[in-house]
């Protein structure tokens, strides 16, 4: 059986779900109230968008809740994982929020905890019992939408791992390698590459799991071009697009899931995980 707490977001459509209320008292605790109406003894799956603290406060709140319902057997699906971009302390007096958030999982002992398309090997190595489901089926139905004759453009170094296992799943698209320079105490970017002399009006399709405010893809995006690049496109697993869809204008089309949130707008195509796991 499934618990989805966000009720628009069912990723597993063929499941029964469990009924459940939950608010938000005045001094802005969340809640939850399951309805107790089905067999405690069968594994109970829960799913969830994690866009905030408090969406991550009433995840714990419903396993506790199952567990006081004798619930023994609990999966969870949260496939956008919160604060893996932060699996390393760059500077002194950060945290490693990454392990702040697995730290909690870890110790709510889930049977398995699946996330789509994690940011990095960083994550699966803190949480127990951790299934990353890789964005290859992703890519896709991505490249069927915009045809076969594309290359794939890696982003950075943290990247490539990956994108040379989608590049192997999808038969063996090109991959080109490109680069950028990031200050760690301003975050800002700079000196992008693209280590490729001539495009030859090729198609180009930057992959990445996470699309925030854009700025590496604007800045790689102009350097593609520079080098000849034909259209350009960009797939993200998860989109957050904190600074809006205008500042990406330079895409042709743009790709994501609904893995963090919906978005109704004509320049981006959302592929439902429904269609991907």
């Amino acid at each position: 059986m499934i618990l989805n707490l966000d009720q628009n977001f069912r990723p597993f459509p063929n499941q029964k779900e469990i009924e459940f209320k939950n608010f938000t008292f005045s001094g802005g605790e969340p809640h939850i109230k399951i309805n107790p109406d089905f067999n405690v003894n069968q594994k109970i799956t829960i799913t969830h968008r994690l866009n905030s603290f408090n969406d991550f406060g009433l995840l714990c709140l419903a396993v506790d809740a199952l567990r006081r319902m004798d619930v023994k057997i609990i999966d969870l699906f949260i496939p956008y994982f919160p604060a893996a971009r932060q699996d390393r302390v760059m500077i002194k007096g950060e945290p490693l929020s990454v392990k702040v958030y697995a730290d909690i999982l870890n110790a709510m002992q889930l049977n398995k905890v699946y996330v789509f398309d994690a940011h990095s090997e960083v994550t699966p190595a803190l949480v127990n019992n951790c299934e990353v489901i890789p964005n290859h089926t992703f890519i896709e139905q991505v490249i069927k939408s915009i045809g076969n004759d594309v290359k794939l453009i890696s982003p950075d170094g943290g990247a490539l791992k990956k994108i040379y296992k989608v590049s192997e799943f999808l038969g063996g698209v090109e991959v080109v390698e490109c680069s950028k320079s990031r200050d760690v105490k301003t975050g800002k970017l700079s000196g992008f590459k693209v280590y490729e002399e001539d495009l030859n009006g090729m198609d180009c399709l930057i992959v990445d799991d996470i699309c925030d405010g854009g700025g590496t893809f604007v800045g790689l995006a102009e350097e593609l071009k520079n080098k000849n690049a034909g259209k350009l496109f960009l797939a993200v697993s998860h989109g957050i697009f904190n600074k809006g869809f205008e500042v990406l204008d330079c895409f042709d089309k743009i790709f994501t899931t609904n893995s963090f949130k919906d978005f109704d707008n004509e320049k981006v195509e959302v592929v439902g995980l429904d269609r991907l796991i």
